[in-house]
């Protein structure tokens, strides 16, 4: 178990990066999150999406399809790949639990699908 730090505190993420207790969330987390995962500062509209996903997700129990994300926030068709370039890094960004059984995969570096595995 790994410790990281943000503004306020510390919270715990498990080895893959993902946050341990998903209702530690908070936007500081989430800049904590995003520095971890190279992502340098997150824009009002990076944080769009994520706060998107956070909502679909207790919704839902699921991952939403990416442009659902993006028509639902106003945002153009390939906002997640845009900001995020890999749709996983805003998801633990996010601060949700990891997808067992399923990963992103690309085939050009811009656009994923989500693939059922292991």
């Amino acid at each position: 178990m790994v410790k990281i730090s943000y503004v306020g505190g510390s919270v715990e993420i498990d080895e893959d990066g993902y946050l341990k207790n998903p209702e530690d969330w908070s936007e500081s987390v989430a800049q904590a999150l995003a520095a971890r995962e190279d992502v340098l500062a997150l824009s009002e509209e990076m944080l769009e999406v994520v706060r998107f996903l956070r909502s679909y997700y207790k919704k839902f129990n699921a991952f939403p399809i990416l442009n659902y994300v993006c028509k639902n926030i106003h945002q153009p068709r390939e906002c997640v790949s845009e900001a995020f370039m890999n749709p996983e890094k805003a998801w633990k960004i996010a601060g949700l639990p990891k997808l067992e059984g399923i990963h992103f995969v690309s085939v050009d570096g811009k656009h994923y699908l989500l693939e059922q595995c292991c």
